[in-house]
């Protein structure tokens, strides 16, 4: 008999989309912060977008960064919170397209904090505009007949350029669509966080999610349309493994 698995209790209801994959995420950082007992040291520097609905989600301290500045005010935590454990919550949008430079520099320096990027290509909560990792042919407010890459380039991919530009502890990208993925991210969460604490730097777990909503599908279709279309584009697994 499966035994009932306890929701966190650092978890509130959060005000997310149904299907959208944020709360699982948000689940398993809250998972992963009590099981090595960080969840009375923390604090998180928030994004603009989705990432707000943190501040409902999650009972942990929490600073709204300016959009897309997550990484630098996270950087700036650093330094004034040595001791505090510090990880970033965003958007593509927010760290990709709006905060590329402050994402980029944290990594570069190799900051010794976590970076949760939730890529459902497309700028979410500010109305499912076109953003640099939306998909080619992908209809959004912006591409209303679908993105040509001919035009604006194919979609970027930031884990990778991180992990082969710089020096990070360790970068991964995961999924929330099946049962195993999510499994799997847990992993990468896991491994993110042990880096922090072992003063190994910069980590970076982007977060493959879908976005009904914006998207235009039902939940079901929309998770089925991430398996099928934007994981074979995204590759998932570990990118930069800790230590290499």
């Amino acid at each position: 008999m499966a035994l009932e698995r306890k929701a966190p209790e650092l978890m509130n209801y959060a005000m997310f989309c149904g299907g959208c994959g944020h709360g699982v995420l948000l689940r398993l950082i809250c998972e992963c912060l009590e099981e090595m007992d960080l969840d009375k040291k923390v604090i998180a520097a928030i994004g603009v977008g989705c990432s707000c609905h943190l501040k409902s989600g999650i009972n942990i301290d929490l600073v709204q960064s300016p959009h897309g500045r997550a990484a630098a005010v996270a950087t700036g935590m650093r330094r004034a919170e040595p001791d505090k454990f510090i990880f970033t919550y965003q958007g593509d949008g927010d760290a990709y397209n709006i905060g590329l430079a402050e994402t980029l520099n944290a990594a570069y320096r190799n900051e010794n904090i976590c970076v949760f990027t939730v890529n459902n290509s497309n700028f979410g909560m500010t109305g499912g505009q076109m953003s640099w990792t939306t998909m080619p042919g992908q209809v959004t407010a912006t591409s209303p007949n679908g993105r040509d890459t001919g035009l604006t380039g194919m979609p970027i991919k930031i884990p990778e350029l991180i992990a082969y530009s710089f020096q990070p502890a360790y970068v991964a990208r995961g999924a929330v669509g099946t049962p195993a993925d999510i499994n799997r991210l847990k992993g990468y969460i896991r491994n993110a966080f042990e880096a922090q604490l072992n003063h190994e730097g910069y980590s970076m777990v982007e977060v493959m999610c879908s976005c009904p909503t914006n998207w235009g599908m039902d939940a079901v279709k929309a998770k089925q349309h991430l398996l099928d279309e934007v994981v074979k584009y995204y590759q998932l697994g570990e990118i930069k493994k800790r230590g290499e």
